[in-house]
């Protein structure tokens, strides 16, 4: 019997109707949410995400900020704006679309954002934070993944679960969130060896390496009756795929995200809502975790 699908388009819809609610209740009490964003150079992906991120405000209630900037944009430049967008009352999120071009550091910039306009949840400060289990902005896919694992009420207290995957956007944030929810976590990788035992003995496994001429995540690596979630994405005979060969591990599983329509709306879904709670923390309130 097939395992069910984790539709993501569903429960991205859902976080979008609290943001909603929240943006009309800010604004009722004289607070206009506001994202600015911030992309440099021509990068088609880049410019379509940016896109898609304004979009998805507009639909909700958040106003946007759009700063579109030469390839050739220098870093004392980029510094130079996020002090503006730091200082500027009216901006409560700011987002800096990655990657960036060679000549600008992404750490540097990042870092430089005020941790509480900070609503991709990459700065130290946050960072710091969420290893300390009391973050308040979260970094967006990996906390879109806990909602999924809400919305569906799985349980992951006391679960093994293997995380490929070891960036700063995914694996090291969403390994603190799991232990945070009492869970058992491996962290594998590239130079990780016996990957398969490592996946055929979890509970739940979260995949996210993005290239399935180098990887691909099959039903013969998962035991029966395993969670597996998607982050991947990479096209393969002009179509958008994940790491997983998703007709044959749903067979198989309890639960799998597909690609396109599992993590990818969420990612968008939480940078809203974390908007929406920038705007708050700006007018003193901090709400709870």
């Amino acid at each position: 019997m097939a395992g069910q699908k984790i539709d993501g388009i569903a429960v991205a819809n859902s976080v979008k109707e609290r943001v909603r609610a929240a943006a009309e209740t800010l604004r009722s009490e004289g607070i206009r949410p506001c994202l600015a964003t911030v992309l440099v150079g021509e990068n088609p992906a880049s410019t379509i995400y940016v896109t898609n991120k304004q979009k998805a405000c507009f639909e909700v209630g958040i106003e946007t900020k759009d700063h579109k900037l030469p390839d050739s944009f220098s870093q004392q430049e980029m510094n130079s704006l996020i002090d503006l967008l730091n200082k500027d009352g009216t901006v409560h999120g700011i987002l800096v679309q990655l990657p960036l071009p060679k000549q600008l550091d992404e750490f540097a910039t990042t870092s430089r954002i005020s941790p509480i306009k900070d609503v991709d949840g990459l700065t130290p400060y946050n960072i710091g934070l969420l290893a300390s289990g009391r973050a308040i902005l979260k970094p967006c896919t990996p906390s879109g993944i806990m909602e999924l694992f809400d919305y569906y009420k799985i349980d992951l207290s006391g679960k093994n679960i293997v995380i490929i995957n070891r960036s700063h956007l995914v694996g090291k944030p969403l390994y603190h969130l799991m232990l945070e929810k009492n869970a058992t976590v491996t962290t594998c990788h590239s130079k990780t060896k016996n990957l398969k035992q490592h996946c055929l003995s979890t509970d739940i496994i979260i995949t996210a390496i993005g290239d399935r001429s180098k990887f691909t995540l099959t039903a013969d690596m998962i035991s029966d009756g395993a969670i597996v979630i998607d982050v991947g994405t990479s096209r393969q005979d002009g179509k958008l795929v994940g790491d997983m060969d998703y007709e044959n591990v749903i067979k198989k599983a309890s639960y799998a995200t597909p690609v396109p329509g599992g993590v990818g709306p969420m990612t968008i879904a939480m940078l809203l809502k974390n908007t929406v709670t920038a705007a708050s923390i700006s007018k003193g309130f901090v709400p709870s975790r």
